[in-house]
């Protein structure tokens, strides 16, 4: 995997009949609400850190754009990513944005979009998006920090998806099929230059604080091709038959490396439809 690359992502514009209506005249341009989440639509991370080789993915809040009359918002954004000594490591220039807000008001929410390169200096990181409104003329920027972790095992490019692999967020309907998608990364290799990781994923109910099955689903990794030896992808469907709030937990133990254990956790909700 290369250095340190990113890109801005923005929703795709529907082409769509407006109704007229009176233009809506924002507040103060302001950038807010900032925090790390697993994928785009995804739930929000706990710690600000990662390990080489995952995505940083930063959502935030943009409010007090002017909106046209047809709901449309222009807008131009643009970052930069420096190190802990102000060393500018990325930057992405100002690009032109087009959006409807068909539900009004002057906000739109958005996300930025970085992979953490494998030969990534491990340290603290300053990421500062920019956003100006292209018919105020207002500017505002945010910064936020994180921090990339010194090589060990764990989880990276965790994400929830639909069956066509295609980002969802954490809540669904009975009926619906989340995939829960990771990749295990700094795990030892055995003399025969193999891992021998074993993988649990459990799923517990939260209103109950009690497993949904009785046993865990388990998985081991002894032996792999010569490209997943830094980095093993794994897919798994959970299929969400009854409503409710549920928890799944995924525990990877190296085996190579004095039984290292990692695990993370993803809430998840399955709404109630008459």
């Amino acid at each position: 995997m290369r250095a340190i690359l990113g890109m801005v992502l923005v929703t795709a514009l529907f082409a769509i009949l407006p109704t007229p209506t009176l233009a809506q005249q924002s507040g103060q341009l302001s950038l807010k609400n900032a925090r790390m989440v697993y994928g785009r639509f995804g739930q929000d991370r706990k710690e600000s850190k990662l390990l080489v080789g995952d995505v940083f993915w930063l959502a935030y809040d943009i409010e007090g754009l002017q909106v046209k009359e047809d709901g449309v918002v222009l807008y131009t954004v643009g970052m930069e990513l420096v190190n802990k000594e102000g060393k500018s490591i990325f930057k992405q220039s100002p690009t032109d944005q087009t959006a409807i807000n068909s539900l009004g008001t002057g906000r739109k929410v958005a996300y930025a979009y970085l992979e953490i390169g494998t030969d990534t200096v491990p340290g603290e990181y300053t990421l500062t998006v920019t956003v100006a409104d292209r018919l105020s003329k207002a500017t505002q920027s945010l910064p936020f920090k994180f921090e990339v972790l010194k090589k060990r095992l764990g989880f990276v490019q965790v994400g929830l998806t639909q069956a066509e692999f295609r980002p969802t967020p954490p809540v669904a309907v009975p009926g619906q099929e989340f995939w829960i998608n990771f990749a295990v990364t700094g795990f030892a290799l055995s003399e025969k230059k193999q891992p021998n990781l074993s993988i649990e994923m459990q799923v517990f109910d939260l209103a109950t604080k009690q497993p949904t099955l009785t046993k865990p689903i388990l998985g081991e990794i002894k032996e792999v091709e010569e490209k997943f030896k830094e980095f093993i992808p794994w897919s798994h469907p959970m299929f969400l038959n009854r409503p409710g709030r549920y928890r799944v937990r995924v525990t990877a133990t190296d085996n190579n490396a004095a039984k290292a254990v990692q695990s993370i956790e993803m809430d998840f909700e399955v709404l109630a439809t008459k």
